[in-house]
């Protein structure tokens, strides 16, 4: 198996899997992701950093990262260590909390803890990944088997309280996030918008999200050349469509945050034609709009 194979399924475009079996080579910047995601280390060990928390994490741990929260896995002195990385669709996430009357409403609320060391939902988890990487069962068997280990993981999670940003601060974050990620903003232009200095903004900023205001929108910019290549869009119009000037710079800030070339990430295992049709429903929840 090469260093990094990923699994989507187009009938099943809430959910994604990453598997790495020899992490040793791959390093990655700090960066966020809009999916809730979880891993699990299968060999070695690692140092797992979330916000301002940092852990040693071995074989048999599972790590919980929630959607825009600043993370950085990498290894340890080139030790070897190997992973799986499940994304999950926030909003699919929450309408499942809420089935399973785990929340009193479909909205998204952050889960903890960040680590969990747990052997049954950690193999339950290695069995999971082997059935979606599996390409005889249909894709409502393999839904039906997420939603199975779903139930077993998530009474296990708790509400997270949403961290304490400054309204400014997290408006002008809203506002990056948007269109104004594919669009170029001085950093003069985002002080102003947020009534503070420059040097100010940066601090508390990174204090907040973890990366600086510039840092925040490239990785917001590679996010959207991410869902774009999900939806099987070239790679040089992934690119100027997120918003980088050409393709060669969307692939170093694509690698330099995600560990893989664009065009490794489009390389997938599992169903790749774009309109693939649903199959039986099974127990799937209704899927949030992209």
């Amino acid at each position: 198996m090469s260093q990094s194979v990923f699994w989507r399924d187009p009938a099943l475009p809430f959910v994604e899997l990453r598997q790495v079996e020899d992490g040793r080579s791959l390093c990655y910047a700090p960066h966020s992701h809009l999916e809730w995601s979880m891993g699990a280390i299968t060999r070695g060990e690692s140092t797992f950093v979330l916000t301002d928390r940092e852990h040693q994490v071995e074989a048999g741990t599972l790590v919980f990262i929630n959607p825009d929260r600043m993370h950085v896995c990498n290894p340890i002195e080139g030790r070897p260590w190997a992973y799986l990385m499940l994304y999950l669709d926030a909003g699919w996430l929450a309408a499942q909390r809420f089935r399973l009357g785990l929340s009193a409403s479909p909205d998204w609320h952050d889960l903890a803890p960040d680590v969990m060391r747990a052997p049954e939902v950690f193999n339950a988890f290695v069995g999971l990944a082997a059935r979606l990487f599996d390409p005889g069962p249909p894709a409502a068997a393999k839904a039906d088997a997420l939603l199975d280990f779903l139930a077993l993981l998530l009474p296990r999670l708790s509400t997270a309280e949403a961290p304490d940003v400054p309204a400014n601060l997290e408006a002008l974050a809203d506002y990056l996030g948007g269109d104004q990620a594919a669009e170029d903003m001085s950093l003069e232009a985002m002080s102003r918008r947020a009534g503070v200095s420059p040097g100010h903004l940066i601090r508390r900023f990174k204090q907040h999200f973890g990366m600086t205001p510039h840092a925040y929108v490239i990785n917001r910019r590679v996010q959207r050349g991410q869902r774009a290549l999900r939806q099987g869009r070239a790679i040089v119009d992934a690119a100027l469509d997120s918003g980088f000037a050409d393709q060669p710079h969307f692939q170093r800030m694509f690698k330099r945050l995600l560990a893989l070339t664009p065009r490794q990430y489009r390389r997938s295992s599992g169903p790749q034609q774009k309109d693939a049709a649903p199959g039986e429903q099974g127990r799937q929840a209704p899927v949030e709009p992209a």
